[in-house]
C-alpha cells in the first residue's frame, strides 16, 4: 500500500513504518512532541584540569608508546550544551545514527581516527572488572586511595591528580611508570571514557596500562566510539538528563559535517595540524547569543543538503595525517561490533555510505542486539560473556562497505522518509493544533445535530446518533465545548448541567462598574493552550419588547464568560458584533409562584443594544470570532447588583416551568457552554404587577 508522505500540518512526525525505529515511545522526541521539554543536557567531560599535569620526557615517551600521544595534545574546548542536546534528539540507538531530514549520518571509526588520532585497528579493549579499588591501585600505582576517594570500582580523578600530577625528574623507572599509568587513567577518564558520575573513573583500565607497548596495540579509537555510542543512546531516552563520553569528539564532528552552530575559525597555521580536533582549539569566536536548544532543533528540522559536508577531510587526508593512521582508514568503513569492556555497539557504515563518497542505497535491516552491562563480581573476565561480539570484531576486514554506481538515491529517500522521525519540534504549535482539531469536532457535532434523518433506516439513524454522541463527548471536557442537554424538555431550576462543576458565586453586595471594559487573559504557549478568558461585565441587562416595562429586578449579571481561542499572536480583536437573540424565553419566579414568558427580547450590554444589527461594546468590536453561546440557561435568579429590566406585551403568559432557548452568536468559532446565571431569586414588584394589570 502506498503511503502519502505529504503532511503539511505536521500531525505525523513519523515514523510511518516503525519496523526500524521500534523504540520511539522511549525516545526523547516523543516527549518533546508532547510538550514535555527537558531542556539542555548536563554534559560531563572533565578536561579542564588536564593542563595541570606536568609530564617528563620519559613519561611522554611512554604515553606515545601506549597509543595516546595525540590525545594528550587535545585541549579543553567550550562545549555547546544546546547543540549537543539538539543532536542527541536526532540520535537513534536502534541504528546508532543521527536521523536527519537529508538521511542518516553517524560518527564513524574514520572520524575517530582523524579527529582524535586514536587507533581504530587492533585488539579489543576488554578485560577484568573490579568492585573495589584498593588491590588494583596498589598493584599498578603503588598506592591505594582512602575510602573517601573511591566508589565501588571507581576512583576519584582528584585523587590521581593530587598524588601523581608531577613526577620527579630523577625518579626511577618504576615510579615513572606508576605516574604515567595514573596520568593515562586520568586522561581516558576525563575524555574518551568520561562518565556521568562526576569526577570518577573505573580502575578496570589500569591493568591495560601495565605493558605500554602492548597497550599501544589496542583499538582505543574503537573503544572510544563504543563508549560514545552507548552514551548517546542513553541520553536519547526521554528519562535521561545527562550525557557523557568524548563530547569533544562529538561536537567537533558536528562542526566538520554540519553547518549549524559552527564557530568562525581564526586563520592560524597551527590549527592545520593533526589531530584535526585542534582546528577548533579553545574558545571560538562567533555569535552564540540566543542559541538555545529550540534554536538548534529548528535548524536541524529544516536542514538542507547544502548544510551537510559529507567529505570534510578530503582536502586534508594525504597532507597532514600520519602514515599509520592513514593506512588504517580502510577499516573506517567496516560493518562490525565495537567493544569497550561491557559496552558492545554496532558500527553500521552501510547506512551512511555518503560519508565515504558513495551513493546511498536502502541498507539492510539491523538485527536487534542485547546491550549487556558489566558484571558485579570482582575479577570477572568479560571475554567469556562476549564471544559473539569478539568474533564479529575479529572479522571486521571482511565487512568493508562497497558502493554501487547504479543506486537510485530517490528510492532510498522515499524509503527513508517512511521509517524516520522527520520532526522533533512541532511545525504547528500544540495550541494551534488543538484549536484546529477542536474546530473540526465542532463542525462534526453541528452536522450530526442538524442532519436530517428523514428517509433513513434505523441503522443509519443509529450511526448518526453515534457520531453525534462521540463528537459531543470529545468536546465535553474541552474549554468552550458544548454539552448534551437532557432529552426532557423540563429542566429543574437551579440544577447544574455538569455534575461536580463548582459554580463561583458573587457576593450580593458587589456591583460592577458601569464603564468597565471587556478584559481578557492570554495564556502562554508553554501551557499548551492559547485560550483567552474574556469577561464582559453587563451593567444593565434590559430586555425590551414593544417599549413597555413589565418589572424591575434587583439583580445583576456580573460576568458572562466568553472564551475564545487565540492564535500565537498576543492580540485579539473582537469586531463587528452581530449577536442575534433567537426567541429567548426568560423565566423568572414571580410573586405567588407565577412565571412570565418573555420572548423576542433584545439585550443591551453597557447600553450597547445587541440586535440583528452590528453595534459596539465598549469600543471593542465583537465579530465572527466571538464564541457561540450554547445552552445558556438564565435561571430565575441573579446576583444582586444593577437592576435587570425587561418588558413584554400586554398579554403576558405565566408558566410554572419553561426552557430557556439558545442565545446564539452567529458565525463563531467557539462555544460558551452551559452558562447558568442562577443566583438568588427574581421577584416581580407590586408596581410591575399593577402595570401589567392595567395593560
Amino acid at each position: 500500500m502506498e503511503v502519502s508522505l505529504m503532511d503539511p500540518y505536521g500531525t505525523n512526525p513519523g515514523p510511518i513504518d516503525s519496523s526500524v525505529l521500534y523504540d520511539q515511545e522511549k525516545h526523547v522526541s516523543s516527549a518533546v512532541w508532547d510538550g514535555q521539554e527537558r531542556g539542555a543536557l548536563r554534559c560531563h567531560e572533565h578536561t579542564s584540569k588536564l593542563d595541570q599535569w606536568t609530564l617528563t620526557a620519559k613519561q611522554i615517551e611512554l604515553v606515545e608508546r601506549a597509543g595516546f600521544g595525540y590525545l594528550r595534545l587535545i585541549p579543553a574546548i567550550s562545549l555547546d550544551n544546546p547543540l549537543i542536546s539538539a543532536l542527541v534528539e536526532r540520535w537513534r540507538r536502534e541504528t546508532n545514527t543521527f536521523h536527519l531530514n537529508v538521511g542518516e549520518l553517524t560518527i564513524t571509526l574514520k572520524d575517530v581516527a582523524v579527529l582524535l588520532g586514536l587507533a581504530i585497528d587492533g585488539d579489543p579493549v576488554i578485560g577484568l572488572t573490579y568492585t573495589t579499588c584498593h588491590s588494583v591501585c596498589e598493584m599498578y600505582l603503588g598506592r591505594a586511595p582512602d575510602h573517601g576517594y573511591t566508589s565501588g570500582g571507581m576512583v576519584k580523578l582528584s585523587w590521581l591528580k593530587e598524588l601523581f600530577s608531577r613526577c620527579p625528574e630523577d625518579a626511577p623507572m618504576e615510579i615513572v611508570e606508576r605516574h604515567t599509568r595514573a596520568y593515562l587513567l586520568y586522561l581516558v577518564g576525563s575524555t574518551i571514557f568520561s562518565t556521568t558520575t562526576g569526577n570518577k573513573v573505573p580502575v578496570m583500565y589500569l591493568p591495560l596500562f601495565k605493558d605500554f607497548d602492548q597497550c599501544g596495540k589496542l583499538a582505543w579509537g574503537a573503544a572510544a566510539l563504543a563508549f560514545l555510542y552507548r552514551a548517546l543512546g542513553n541520553a536519547s531516552l526521554r528519562s535521561q538528563s545527562t550525557i557523557s563520553g568524548c563530547l569533544t569528539l562529538f561536537q567537533c564532528w558536528s562542526y566538520f559535517h554540519l553547518n549549524i552552530g559552527r564557530p568562525k575559525l581564526n586563520h592560524d597555521p597551527l590549527r592545520n595540524r593533526f589531530p584535526f580536533v585542534l582546528r577548533w582549539k579553545g574558545k571560538q569566536s562567533g555569535p552564540t547569543a540566543n542559541r538555545d536548544i529550540v534554536f538548534y532543533r529548528k535548524a536541524l528540522d529544516s536542514l538542507k543538503p547544502c548544510d551537510v559536508e559529507w567529505l570534510p577531510y578530503r582536502n586534508m587526508d594525504s597532507i597532514l595525517m600520519p602514515d599509520d593512521i592513514k593506512s588504517s582508514l580502510i577499516l573506517g568503513g567496516a560493518k562490525t561490533m565495537l567493544i569497550c569492556f561491557d559496552k558492545a555497539e554496532k558500527h553500521l557504515p552501510d547506512r551512511c555510505v555518503r560519508q565515504y563518497g558513495m551513493l546511498q542505497a536502502i541498507p539492510e535491516d539491523v538485527r536487534r542486539w542485547e546491550r549487556k552491562s558489566r558484571g558485579v563480581d570482582g575479577g570477572v573476565d568479560l571475554s567469556a560473556k562476549m564471544e559473539v561480539e569478539l568474533n564479529e570484531w575479529g572479522n571486521r576486514r571482511l565487512q568493508i562497505v562497497d558502493g554501487d554506481d547504479c543506486v537510485d538515491e530517490n528510492g532510498y529517500m522515499q524509503w527513508y522518509l517512511k521509517i524516520t522521525r522527520r520532526f522533533i519540534g512541532r511545525p504547528i504549535s500544540l495550541s494551534s493544533e488543538f484549536q484546529r482539531t477542536n474546530s473540526g469536532l465542532r463542525d462534526i457535532a453541528h452536522i450530526a445535530d442538524t442532519f436530517s434523518t428523514n428517509g433513513l433506516d434505523q441503522q443509519q439513524i443509529d450511526l448518526i446518533s453515534r457520531i453525534r454522541y462521540i463528537a459531543h463527548e470529545c468536546l465535553r471536557g474541552q474549554i468552550g465545548g458544548p454539552i448534551i442537554l437532557p432529552s426532557s424538555p423540563e429542566i429543574e431550576l437551579g440544577k447544574r448541567t455538569r455534575g461536580k462543576e463548582k459554580v463561583r458565586r458573587k457576593g450580593t453586595g458587589k456591583r460592577s462598574r458601569k464603564d468597565d471594559q471587556l478584559q481578557y487573559n492570554a495564556v502562554g504557549e508553554d501551557n499548551q493552550s492559547n485560550f483567552c478568558d474574556s469577561a464582559i461585565e453587563v451593567d444593565q441587562l434590559q430586555l425590551h419588547h414593544m417599549n413597555r416595562e413589565l418589572c424591575s429586578v434587583d439583580s445583576e449579571v456580573d460576568h458572562l464568560p466568553l472564551i475564545d481561542e487565540v492564535d500565537e499572536d498576543d492580540s485579539m480583536q473582537l469586531c463587528n458584533p452581530n449577536i442575534g437573540v433567537d426567541h429567548p424565553d426568560m423565566i423568572h419566579n414571580a410573586t405567588e409562584g407565577n412565571m412570565a414568558e418573555l420572548s423576542h427580547a433584545d439585550i443591551k450590554l453597557d447600553e450597547a443594544e445587541l440586535c440583528d444589527t452590528p453595534k459596539e461594546v465598549n469600543g471593542l468590536h465583537i465579530s465572527d470570532t466571538i464564541n457561540e453561546v450554547v445552552d445558556t440557561h438564565i435561571c430565575c435568579a441573579m446576583d444582586a447588583g444593577h437592576p435587570l429590566h425587561f418588558s413584554t406585551s400586554k398579554e403576558a403568559n405565566y408558566h410554572s416551568t419553561e426552557d430557556v432557548n439558545l442565545l446564539k452568536f452567529p458565525n463563531t468559532a467557539n462555544n460558551i457552554n452551559s452558562s447558568e446565571l442562577c443566583h438568588g431569586s427574581i421577584k416581580s414588584s407590586p408596581h410591575t404587577d399593577e402595570r401589567a394589570a392595567q395593560g
